[in-house]
C-alpha cells in the first residue's frame, strides 16, 4: 500500500509542475532565426538485429531427452510363402503373311481375252539367284462397227541373273518379245476399195534385247551399265540400240562432284518412205556428261549442273554441241507439311522407233527419226503432308522442245495405194517447235496400308510454230487408283482415267480442190473406268474378277480406232515355291 501512495505522490507532482510552466510560457513570444546548415545530412543503414533461428532455451519446464536403446531379438522364423511368378500379358498378333517367290497367273474374258503369267525366282545361294518370267495377253477382237481384223497379242519372255558380293553387286538379263496389232482404223470413206484391195491390216513387231548393270560400295564409281535392243517387224524395218551408263564421284578440291557419263548409239532402217520406194535409213550417235554439285544448308538441297551433249548425225555426217542447265531446289519450308522445290532442266531426247510404237501401236514402217532439243524444262512446285496418311503435290512447269515428234494421220493415199496403211488407217511423224505450260495437283492417301488412294490431274496449253495444233496432243488429263483391303481375305481395286480432246487432220491425196485437202479433226475426250475385286482362298490361291470399260464407252484413242466396250475377265493367281 505504500509503495502505491508513493507512486500517486510522485505523479501529482509532476503534473503540478507541468502545469505551471505551461502558464508561465504562455505570453512569451517566439523569435525567429537564421539555421546554418554546416553539413548536409547522410543517413546511415545500421545491421537489423536478427533473431536466431534456434533460440536457446534456458527454462526450468525443458526437460532432457533421454537415451532410449532398443534391444532385438531375432531368431529364425520357417516360411511356406512361394511368390508366384509373373506372366507378361498376351497380345494377340497376326501370323505373318507367307512369302512365296514364285506365281502363276491365268485369266479370260470377252472378246476371247487370255491372259497368262508366270514368275519365278529361286536362290542358287545366299548371294546369287535366277528367275524369269513369261506373259501374255491377247483378244480375239471383235469391236462393233470394225471392218477389218482387231485382234492384237503381246507375249513376253525374260531371264535374269543377279549376285551381291561384298563390295559390289551385278545383275544381267535378256530378253524376247513379240506384239501383234492391225491398222484396222481405216475412214468410211476407204472401207469399199481397201476391202476390194483385200489389204492384209496384220503388222507384228519383234524386240530381242541384253543388258545388265553394276553397283559398287565406297568406291569413287558408283554404278554402271549397259542395254542392247533389237527390233524390228514384219515390213523389213530393223533398228539397234546401245546405251552405257556410268555415274561416278570426281573429286576436286575436297569436293565431290556427282557426274553422269552416257553413251547412246542409234541406227536403223525401213524399206520405204510414205510417198516413195526410197530406203530410209536413220543414226545417231551420242555422248552425254552431267555433272552436278550438290549444296546442303539447314532445309535447303540445291544441286548445281550442267548437261553437255555431242550429237553425230551418222546419215548427213553433221556434228552438233549442245549445252544444257541441270538446276534442281529443295527447301522446307514447314519441315515435312510443306516444301518448296523448282529447276531448270533440258537435255537431247533420243527418239527411235521402238519408242513411238510402243506408244502409238498405229504408226506406219516409214517414220524419220531424229532426237528432239529439249532446250529446257523448268518447274516449280509445293509438296508435303496434310497428315500422317495424306501427302499432296501441286506443281507448273514451262517446257520448250525443239523437233518435238508429234503423231499424225498419213494421207490417204486413194489415188494409187500400194500398202496397207496407205488408207489413212496409220500414223506418221511431224516434227515441230512446240512450248508447253503445264500445272498439275496430285494428292494421296494410304490408310494403314489397306487403303490406298491416287488422285491426280493436269492441264495443258500448247504454242506450235509450224502447225496449226500440237497433233494427238490433249489438253487435260485426269486419274484415280484406289486400292482397298477389305480384309484378311477379300481385296478390291479401281483405276479410272480421263483424257481431255485432241486434234488431228484427214488428209486426202490428189483432190483438185485445196479447200478439200484437208479436215481437221477434234477427238472427243473419253473416261475409261475399270475395276476389280478377289478373294484370297488360302495363302497360296487367289481368285479375281476383272471389268474394263465399265462406261461401255468405244471411244477413239486414236483417229479412227475405237477400243472394245466393256470387257469382263474373271481368273486366278497360284503362289509356290520349289
Amino acid at each position: 500500500m505504500r509503495k502505491h501512495i508513493k507512486n500517486i505522490f510522485t505523479a501529482v507532482l509532476l503534473l503540478s509542475i507541468s502545469f505551471g510552466f505551461a502558464q508561465r510560457t504562455k505570453n512569451d513570444t517566439i523569435n525567429t532565426g537564421v539555421i546554418d546548415v554546416i553539413k548536409p545530412y547522410t543517413p546511415s543503414i545500421s545491421d537489423a538485429f536478427k533473431v536466431k533461428e534456434v533460440p536457446s532455451l534456458d527454462d526450468e519446464a525443458t526437460e532432457t531427452k533421454k537415451e532410449i536403446k532398443y534391444n532385438i531379438f531375432s531368431f529364425p522364423v520357417a516360411s511356406t510363402f512361394t511368390p508366384a511368378k509373373g506372366k507378361a500379358a498376351v497380345v494377340e498378333k497376326r501370323a505373318p503373311t507367307k512369302l512365296f517367290d514364285n506365281y502363276a497367273t491365268l485369266g479370260v474374258g470377252t472378246y476371247t481375252t487370255i491372259l497368262g503369267e508366270v514368275y519365278l525366282n529361286h536362290a542358287i545361294s545366299r548371294n546369287e539367284s535366277v528367275g524369269g518370267y513369261v506373259s501374255h495377253h491377247s483378244s480375239a477382237g471383235g469391236i462393233e462397227g470394225v471392218s477389218f481384223n482387231d485382234n492384237f497379242s503381246n507375249s513376253k519372255v525374260n531371264l535374269n541373273y543377279s549376285s551381291r558380293l561384298r563390295d559390289l553387286a551385278w545383275n544381267v538379263e535378256a530378253g524376247f518379245q513379240h506384239q501383234l496389232y492391225n491398222w484396222y482404223g481405216v475412214p468410211e470413206s476407204q472401207i469399199t476399195q481397201a476391202q476390194a484391195n483385200n489389204i492384209e491390216v496384220d503388222h507384228s513387231f519383234f524386240d530381242a534385247h541384253f543388258g545388265g548393270d553394276i553397283t559398287f560400295e565406297d568406291t569413287y564409281i558408283n554404278s554402271g551399265s549397259f542395254f542392247f535392243r533389237r527390233f524390228g517387224d514384219n515390213q523389213g524395218s530393223g533398228e539397234n540400240r546401245f546405251i552405257a551408263k556410268a555415274k561416278v564421284d570426281v573429286p576436286i578440291n575436297d569436293v565431290e562432284i556427282s557426274t553422269d557419263i552416257k553413251i547412246d548409239y542409234l541406227g536403223g532402217t525401213f524399206d520405204r518412205n510414205y510417198i516413195t520406194t526410197d530406203e530410209l535409213n536413220y543414226g545417231n550417235f551420242q555422248i552425254g556428261l552431267s555433272p552436278t554439285y550438290q549444296l546442303k544448308q539447314d532445309d535447303l538441297t540445291l544441286d548445281l549442273g550442267v548437261s553437255l551433249y555431242y550429237l553425230n548425225d551418222k546419215e548427213s555426217g553433221e556434228n552438233n554441241f549442245y549445252v544444257y542447265p541441270n538446276i534442281t531446289a529443295t527447301y522446307r519450308l514447314v519441315n515435312d507439311i510443306l516444301i518448296a522445290y523448282g529447276g531448270i532442266k533440258g537435255g537431247l531426247i533420243q527418239n527411235s522407233y521402238y519408242g513411238f510404237a510402243k506408244e502409238n501401236p498405229f504408226v506406219s514402217p516409214t517414220l524419220f527419226i531424229a532426237p528432239t532439243d529439249q532446250l529446257y524444262n523448268a518447274y516449280i512446285g509445293l509438296k508435303g503432308k496434310l497428315s500422317s496418311n495424306m501427302s499432296y503435290n501441286v506443281s507448273g512447269r514451262y517446257l520448250a522442245d525443239r523437233n518435238k515428234a508429234l503423231y499424225k494421220t498419213n494421207t490417204i493415199r486413194n489415188l494409187s495405194p500400194q500398202n496397207p496403211y496407205d488408207y489413212g488407217n496409220s500414223f506418221g511423224i511431224i516434227y515441230d517447235d512446240v512450248d508447253t505450260f503445264g500445272i498439275a495437283g496430285e494428292i494421296n492417301v494410304d490408310v494403314n496400308r489397306n487403303f490406298k488412294l491416287a488422285l491426280k490431274a493436269e492441264y495443258f496449253s500448247y504454242s506450235t510454230d509450224d502447225e496449226s495444233n500440237a497433233w494427238n496432243l490433249p489438253d487435260v488429263k485426269g486419274s484415280l487408283f484406289l486400292d482397298y483391303q477389305i480384309n484378311e481375305n477379300w481385296f478390291a481395286g479401281a483405276n479410272l482415267f480421263y483424257i481431255g480432246e485432241r486434234q488431228d487432220q484427214l488428209v486426202l491425196e490428189g483432190s483438185l480442190l485445196p479447200q478439200d485437202l484437208v479436215t481437221n479433226i477434234t477427238l472427243d475426250s473419253y473416261f475409261d473406268a475399270n475395276a476389280h475385286v478377289g478373294y484370297h482362298v488360302n495363302d497360296q490361291l487367289s481368285v479375281f474378277a476383272k471389268a474394263n470399260n465399265i462406261a461401255n464407252d468405244a471411244y477413239q484413242k486414236w483417229q479412227n480406232f475405237p477400243v472394245q466396250s466393256i470387257q469382263f475377265l474373271a481368273g486366278a493367281t497360284y503362289k509356290f515355291d520349289f
